[in-house]
């Protein structure tokens, strides 16, 4: 076993990795950007190396850098986590060339399994049944749009480098098609630095499986079972569990099997997944994807069904040594599921969000682990993944393991980030959830349903509760009742006391119900029925969602937003950076065309034209860093325009 490993990565995997590094006695260090320079990976390593500035280009991804840290800290081996360089061959050929160990597969494999079109073309020669796609690499649009119409929409189009739903577009109109490659080409060169796609047929309503394997140096394979993925959200997975509902076992082994080959087909070391699209209405109908040459986000769950530790393992396959175990020792007990916390706000359309952690629990115990990067006072920023954590649930069965993480999402609590929590909390108790009918377009088709897109009274009654709770003079001495916030007039009525708040949009509201404030918590009765809160500044929260509510000026608001009309102008919807701009000012535009395009935390948002007419401001231009809601163009309508 080795001494020292560096961890190549940061966030909840650095600190996963980190973990079984201590429980195996192996020395770990860190690496970190400025952006990162108090994170709690670098906290909890047992030491750390600033390798750059914030963007990932100039430290995560910089192989100089990290070669140089593991160099200083006499680092005998590399352990890349999962994102950044974990799926690259060069940088896995220059640990190779600097005397130091890539915990993961060879250069040679990673390059084959990286390359969509090749790995499809390896396994099939190797019997395992693929997806039909198109052939041959380095298509140009023209030909990918030509395979698209002879394949027949619906078609994924796919980056051949990289994973994890990035770049990945669902086409189902062909007069789309160009605008659709050109999309998905610009995020696949930004995400991996390739933009070679190939096309393939889209299975409607299908299911995701995949099969953890794991081989030694010494050629021998075995499968640990499947992870069902179906629960996504723009090809990003959000739920995962293991096992699958849909396999009986004759198809789970014929899987299992299938996926063993597309390892031995490549000499494969170390943990992969392979994963396969299913008919949800004949599962023994099942087609090759793609194989991930690295360990998964999923990988929890396969690890409380089989009881094995993955890093461990990828470590002692890394150090040279032999499994011990035969595939009929491989058995799952009990069920696991997992939930993708991320930093989006879905009352927004699940755009990114940041901030300053505030406020953190997250539960752990009962047959619960969180998988965090997280700690009080971690700044999200727009540059890196919007993933911050996983909630991990272990039952003796399916339903109780659902149960256990609904109630530990309930318990979760994020103030200062808006997170998804809440919203996964829901869609874990949905009937076809619950029901196991799954598919990949479920989570888009319920969506809408599972927002909570009206802001509860007791919100702003909280709120309000807060605000009085900061206005009420001390206990002792004498009060004068003039400062008391209680509505009372020398000689009148009492007037109650009213707030400007806003969530969403601006609200006067006055609290009627009774309140109970302390420290972090506030709890208040309305109509009989008490709700209690967490909270932090202008944060509220509970049961995994938050509410950020802020006092509201209307004076300020109408003086700031007096040089714009909101109907004319384009803001941007999250933090981030421009990373398109296709107009100029005094263009003429359409309702509805594409003017701009927002990048934040690898997710690209298209900025349209609110209706025709002309660019009559233009305040960015590619690479501006923006805020939210900060004013990026103003399109003066048609009638101004002519009129002026």
């Amino acid at each position: 076993m080795f001494d020292t490993v560096l961890v190549a990565n940061r966030g909840e995997i650095a600190v996963r990795v980190i973990r079984t590094l201590r429980a195996l006695g192996v020395r770990s260090v860190a690496v970190f950007s400025d952006a990162d320079a108090d994170a709690r990976h670098v906290r909890e390593a047992d030491t750390a190396v600033r390798i750059g500035p914030a963007p990932a280009s100039e430290s995560y991804l910089s192989v100089e850098r990290l070669l140089e840290a593991a160099a200083r800290t006499g680092a005998q081996a590399v352990h890349p986590g999962y994102g950044f360089l974990a799926e690259n061959a060069a940088f896995a050929r220059a640990c190779a060339g600097a005397g130091l160990v890539f915990i993961g597969p060879s250069p040679e494999a990673i390059s084959l399994m990286g390359d969509k079109i090749r790995a499809k073309e390896t396994v099939k020669a190797a019997g395992v049944p693929v997806v039909p796609g198109s052939s041959g690499s380095g298509l140009t649009d023209a030909e990918l749009i030509a395979a698209a119409r002879e394949i027949g929409v619906p078609v994924l189009l796919k980056p051949s480098a990289g994973g994890g739903g990035k770049g990945m577009r669902l086409v189902r109109d062909t007069a789309v098609l160009a605008d659709e490659i050109a999309a998905a080409r610009r995020e696949a060169r930004a995400s991996f630095g390739d933009d070679t796609l190939l096309v393939e047929r889209w299975v409607d309503r299908p299911r995701h499986i995949e099969i953890q394997v794991l081989a030694d140096g010494h050629g021998h394979v075995i499968h640990l079972g499947e992870r069902e993925c179906s629960l996504q959200r723009r090809h990003q997975k959000i739920i995962e569990e293991a096992p699958s509902v849909l396999l009986d076992p004759a198809t789970r082994a014929a899987m299992g099997e299938a996926a063993v080959q597309a390892a031995r087909s490549c000499g494969y070391r170390g943990a992969g997944t392979v994963e396969f699209i299913v008919p949800g209405g004949d599962p023994s109908s099942y087609y090759f994807m793609e194989m991930n040459t690295r360990l998964q986000v999923e990988h929890p769950v396969t690890e409380l069904v089989t009881g094995l530790d993955l890093v461990e393992w990828q470590l002692r396959v890394a150090a040279g040594e032999r499994l011990p175990y035969e595939q009929r020792d491989i058995t799952l007990t009990g069920h696991a599921v997992e939930a993708r916390i991320c930093a989006e706000d879905p009352a927004r359309g699940f755009l990114p969000s940041g901030g300053t952690v505030l406020a953190l629990h997250e539960p752990q115990g009962d047959g619960v682990r969180t998988d965090s990067g997280l700690s009080e006072g971690t700044e999200v920023g727009s540059l890196y993944d919007p993933m911050l954590s996983k909630v991990i649930a272990y039952g003796p069965d399916r339903a109780t393991a659902l149960r256990r993480l609904r109630a530990a999402l309930a318990e979760t609590v994020t103030l200062g980030v808006q997170t998804n929590a809440g919203f996964l909390r829901r869609l874990l108790a949905h009937p076809d959830v619950v029901a196991g009918d799954l598919d990949t377009g479920l989570v888009e088709r319920e969506a809408a349903g599972l927002v909570t897109a009206e802001v509860p009274e007791e919100v702003y009654e909280a709120a309000a509760a807060v605000r009085l709770a900061e206005l009420a003079p001390p206990d002792e001495g004498w009060t004068d009742p003039f400062s008391v916030p209680s509505g009372w007039r020398l000689g009148g009525t009492p007037r109650p006391v009213g707030f400007s708040l806003r969530v969403l949009d601006p609200v006067e509201y006055t609290p009627r119900g009774t309140h109970t404030v302390t420290a972090g918590r506030v709890a208040v009765t309305l109509d009989g029925v008490r709700h209690t809160f967490h909270r932090a500044a202008d944060w509220i929260g509970r049961d995994g969602d938050a509410w950020h509510v802020r006092d509201h000026d209307p004076v300020a608001a109408s003086l700031t937003g007096a040089a714009h009309s909101g109907a004319d102008s384009l803001t941007a919807p999250m933090p981030g950076t421009v990373t398109v701009v296709k107009v100029a000012v005094g263009d003429e535009v359409s309702a509805g065309q594409s003017l701009l395009v927002v990048e934040a935390m690898k997710m690209e948002h298209v900025i349209s034209a609110p209706h025709a007419g002309t660019v009559s401001e233009l305040d960015v231009k590619p690479g501006t860093a923006v805020a939210m809601d900060q004013v990026l163009a103003v399109i003066t309508p048609v009638e101004e325009a002519e009129t002026a």
